[in-house]
This record gives C-alpha cells, structure tokens and sequence, in this order.
C-alpha cells in the first residue's frame, strides 16, 4: 500500500553530511517503491525555496531569523534552532494541510518545529536519532570533549555548549534541548534508532528511563534500522575519468585510510600518536575536512587531502589496506564503516557505540576502547602484520556490507511506517512497545 510521507531533516544535499544523504537516499527509494514522498528543510541562502528532486519534492522553509540581512560573511549553512521556530511552524503547518501526510519522519532539531506544527492535529509523527541532540546540546555525547558523557544534567550541559558555541548560543541550545523534549514526547509516536547504542541512549536521555519511578516515558514504538548504502554501490571506479585527478593525490604503495571530520573528538589525535608508534608503517592518509579543533601539523608519512567526492573516497578505499575510526565519542553508527565495509576492507572501530553493529571485532574488524592509544596501535600493528587474516576479514566485511544496502533496510522503514500508522490509531495494544524488528540488520550475524 503506497503512502504519503513527509521527511522533515535539519539539512539536505548539496550540503555534504551522513544524516543529510541518508534524508536524500529514503526520500528517492520510497518514492521508487511508489510511495508520495514530500521533504521539508531548512532554508538556504541560493537554493531553491521549492525544487524536484527526482520525483521527490523539496521544501526550504525560512527561519524567523532568515528574515534579517545577512552579510555575506555569514553566508554559511543555516541551522535550525533547538525549539520551535514560529516562522517554520506556519511554514509547515502550510505544508501539511496541503499535502496531508499519512506520517510524517522527522530527524534533528527540525523536529521541534514539527512537533509544534503538529499540536491539535492527528498525524503520526516518528523521530530518528541519528545523533544524541534529542538529550545533548552539542549532539556528540562527549562530555568537556575528552569522555562519553553519563547523561544530560544542567550545569554540566551549559558548560559543554557554552565551550562550542559561546555563552549565548550555548544557553540557548541547553534550555531548548532540556525543555524541548516534554513537547516531543507528547507528539512522538514511533522512534527510529540507527544502532542499538543509539537506542540506548535515547531511551536514557529522551524518555528518561534512567529515572527511578519515571512518569515521563510516553507510550511509544521503537525500532533499530541502521542507515544505508545504495544497492549498486559496488561498481569499479578505478577507470572513472572524474575520479582519476583526485586518486592521483594518493600514495603509489597501499596506505592506512581514515575518512571524516578531522575533529578532536573524533579521535584524530590519538590516531597520530598510535600511529607514530608503528614499526615501519605504510602511509596514512585522512580524507576530509579540516576544522576549527583539528591538527595544526602532521607526522611524517601523513597525507592530508580535503574536499573528495564521494566516488574518490570509494576509490580511495579500494586501493587502502584497511581502514580506522577511532572515535573518542560514542558514534551513533557510522557509514564510514560500512561504506569502508562494502569495498572489502576490515575496519578498526571503537566501542561503545554503533560500530559495534557493523563491526564482528575478530571477523570483519577489529574493535578497541575510546581513546585507548594503546589498544588502537595494537590493532593497526595487527593489521599490518597479517596479510592474511586482514584479507580474510575484508572479505567478511564486504559480505557483511550488504546489510546496509537499500533493498534490505527500506522495507523495514514501510514496515515501521504503517506500524506507526496504526499504533498511533489505536489499532495496536496500548503501553510500551519497545520493538526491534525481526528482519533488523543488526541481529543478522556476518558470513565469512
């Protein structure tokens, strides 16, 4: 039975981003699988207030603050706010009474302008989390930038946002996320969680479970569907002429490969020093952006490359020995794994957090502690020093990959979908319902 779904993301493409692709991907294959599909977003400076996207049409609604002068300075990505924005709301409030969504998914802080949008009206609304910003202000989880935070608390979340943000910025954020979530859990329906940790967490943060003879945990349904990759995201790219110039910025030998935000939290540093540790190491190239908390200078043997297309990243891949994510945080899932993953290649990820669901440490990777310099130049020393057992784990892990393809994830979202549909009519048992799918990705074991 085909529906009409309204996706409702913080961001969409051009803008480079996991969540933002991820927005972009369902939108296309829902609509492929005949369903209605309708994204609103924020608006962007130069883009389009509507546009079609493959079928899919795109709506940019404006901000309250969109309607100042911008100088060209602050022309940069616009961000939603952590609470309702009163322009967005009867932008949206427009959109749903025109289009009449059956359900509607909603992911980042967007979400608060959904919810508002929503109040006297009936439409089932599901969240995902896709990052900790439902209970954390700066929606990584990683308290004074060095530890995995224990959970949201006042003083120690002003202290963290005022430290990224600034003190007005930070403030606001922190009463936005800590009030924002009684409205939220007054609309929400349905949870989506993209990795067991994630579940965890929001279960802890956002429903309060943590809290002894908690009230606050509103009747919900849950599931965990981990994000995807496109079904022919297998192809050879190594004779792409658009691909060719930026692979030949690589290393002629095999190399180390990390890909992502060359951010503190990250893991960026400990990296470098677990890697200036290694006997005789190959070269170790990281793919991405540069910011504000990243290294001022390098180690010898350490190329840095910015601005790769995806496809050169993919290539990038194919011509690595293997790849390392070594997050001080928590990370809520991760597409660099399984995207490093599909290509064939082991990957070397942290615990807690989502690479655990991708990542069988042993058999398609290798899994260290956070922040563990020591146990992470033993893995990468490991790597290095058995050929064999590192092909035999790259060739699990492409297996493993095909998990996260869309042919098996976007039936578990129309599944979902309509379980919302009818949870939030009364057609399901009232109470909590904490439901992971049978056909859920993380519970399939990996195939050697």
């Amino acid at each position: 039975m085909s529906l009409r779904i309204l996706l409702a993301s913080d961001h969409y493409p051009p803008f480079i981003g996991g969540a933002h692709r991820q927005t972009q991907l369902l939108a296309h294959e829902l609509q492929r699988r005949g369903h209605t599909v309708n994204v609103a977003t924020v608006w962007q400076d130069g883009l389009p207030e509507e546009e079609n996207d493959a079928q899919v049409q795109v709506f940019r609604l404006k901000q309250l603050r969109a309607l100042r002068r911008q100088s060209l300075t602050d022309r940069m990505q616009r961000h939603q706010p952590p609470f309702p924005d009163p322009i967005t709301v009867l932008a949206l409030r427009r959109l749903i009474k025109d289009f009449q969504p059956e359900v509607i998914h909603a992911h980042g802080w967007f979400t608060y302008s959904v919810a508002a949008a929503l109040l006297g009206l009936n439409v089932p609304l599901l969240i995902s989390t896709r990052d900790y910003g439902y209970g954390c202000p700066t929606r990584i989880l990683v308290y004074q930038g060095a530890t995995i935070c224990s959970g949201p608390a006042l003083a120690k979340c002003l202290g963290c946002a005022d430290k990224l943000y600034g003190t007005s910025k930070g403030w606001t954020a922190t009463w936005g996320v800590l009030l924002g979530r009684h409205l939220l859990r007054r609309k929400v329906h349905g949870i989506h969680n993209i990795s067991t940790y994630t579940q965890e967490i929001t279960r802890r943060d956002f429903l309060g479970e943590h809290k002894p003879n908690s009230t606050s945990n509103r009747s919900v349904v849950e599931t965990v569907i981990p994000s995807f990759r496109e079904d022919d995201a297998d192809q050879n790219l190594e004779n792409d002429p658009q691909v060719q110039p930026y692979l030949e910025q690589l290393p002629s030998e095999k190399f180390i490969l990390y890909v992502g935000a060359l951010r503190r939290f990250k893991g960026v540093y400990q990296l470098l020093e677990a890697y200036a540790r290694l006997n005789a190491p190959p070269p170790l190239v990281l793919i991405g952006t540069v910011e504000h908390d990243s290294p001022q200078a390098y180690p010898p043997g350490v190329i840095l490359l910015q601005n790769l297309p995806h496809q050169a990243v993919m290539a990038a891949w194919d011509r690595s020995l293997f790849g390392v994510t070594p997050s001080l945080g928590a990370e809520p899932l991760g597409s660099v794994v399984y995207e490093g993953m599909s290509r064939g290649k082991a990957v070397i990820g942290t615990t807690p957090g989502g690479h655990a669901d991708m990542i069988r440490d042993g058999e398609t990777g290798l899994l260290v502690p956070a922040g563990d310099v020591e146990a992470l130049t033993q893995a990468m020393q490991k790597l290095l020093a058995h050929p064999e057992q590192r092909e035999q784990m790259g060739l699990a892990a492409r297996e493993r990959a095909r998990l996260f393809t869309a042919s098996v994830a976007v039936p578990q979202f129309e599944h979902f979908y309509q379980r919302v549909i009818d949870f939030a009519g009364g057609r399901t048992p009232r109470g909590r319902s904490h439901e992971v799918l049978e056909s859920s990705l993380v519970d399939q074991p990996s195939s050697q």
